[in-house]
């Protein structure tokens, strides 16, 4: 996955880096421990259990415990983080979000910054819940932020970084869309409804959604690692966003199966409460301006070839 691994293998061991990855067990970190280590470089794990073998622990309310094995690592990726779309947000839910995303992001850079020799980069995972509900309003990494939750959040989330980037460590804050796999996330929670036929739009349909293929995330995250002129916010999205209308079309297309049971908005609000106008009712069409500008070439441009890809339709 990515043209990261894809060079590495080209050009050996001279190109090969050592990475530390947080939220290594997660879709996207096993994901990318499997493309890094498949592109011969070294990748360790931080993790909040017992470290076994060369994994390091670490605790989001407290940093790095065994700082001296983070000395001379390249890069570190941190994808940690409470699932945002796991349950309703009560008050407890939403500060739990809160803390395990801003407390754990500042803990880890505070300790990356205290290393006598530093990463070059972190690439801390970031989300364009950043932007908030904003319809047909083209996004860039240039644009304003939110004024809900999660844009909340999100701002809290990146300004988390900040001890790194004093300490003169290339930060880039990848804004992840909604990640396409069929291994977790929203695609696996929508595929058995519209096996059935019963799948379907959700409210009106004209929402805006800005997704990105699991390859193309992992992708992106190699690409942030090893391109040095990126650095800041950088929107990881396709560049082909669609309505949540389209999107259901689509997907049903590919499945070869009606769509043809809507969820009207009255519904998933009861459904899922404030996170149904967060996740699945608002609208945010959001470009990788910086992404592309930077030379990263998708893979999966087009929603439609990517769901065939992932599907293996």
């Amino acid at each position: 996955m990515g043209g990261f691994a894809r060079n590495a293998e080209r050009s050996g061991q001279e190109d090969a880096m050592h990475i530390v990855v947080s939220g290594s067990s997660g879709l996207v970190g096993s994901a990318l421990v499997s493309s890094l280590t498949a592109g011969g470089h070294r990748v360790t794990r931080l993790v909040r259990r017992a470290p076994g073998g060369p994994d390091i622990a670490w605790d989001p309310a407290e940093g790095v415990r065994d700082l001296p094995k983070l000395e001379g690592v390249d890069g570190v990726v941190h994808l940690a983080g409470e699932n945002i779309a796991a349950g309703r947000w009560t008050e407890a839910r939403k500060a739990e979000i809160r803390r395990s995303r801003v407390e754990g992001t500042r803990r880890l850079s505070e300790s990356v910054a205290k290393l006598s020799r530093r990463p070059k980069v972190l690439v801390s995972a970031s989300a364009i819940g950043f932007y908030g509900d904003r319809r047909d309003e083209i996004l860039t990494e240039d644009s304003a932020p939110g004024g809900d939750f999660l844009a909340q959040v999100c701002r809290e989330w990146e300004a988390a970084t900040e001890p790194a980037s004093r300490a003169g460590i290339r930060v880039v804050q990848l804004r992840f869309g909604m990640i396409l796999s069929p291994a977790g996330g929203a695609l696996k929670k929508m595929l058995l409804p519209f096996k059935m036929g019963a799948g379907g739009r959700i409210g009106s349909g004209t929402q805006c959604m800005s997704w990105i293929a699991i390859d193309d995330a992992i992708g992106a995250i190699q690409h942030a690692l090893s391109t040095e002129s990126l650095r800041g916010p950088v929107n990881a999205v396709a560049p082909a966003p669609v309505t949540n209308a389209e999107f259901t079309r689509t997907l049903a297309r590919v499945l070869s199966r009606p769509a043809i049971a809507p969820m009207p908005a009255f519904a998933a609000r009861l459904a899922f409460g404030e996170l149904a106008d967060a996740l699945l009712l608002s609208s945010q069409r959001v470009m990788p301006t910086r992404l592309q500008a930077s030379g990263y070439r998708f893979r999966y441009p087009e929603l439609e070839a990517a769901l065939r890809h992932l599907l293996g339709q």
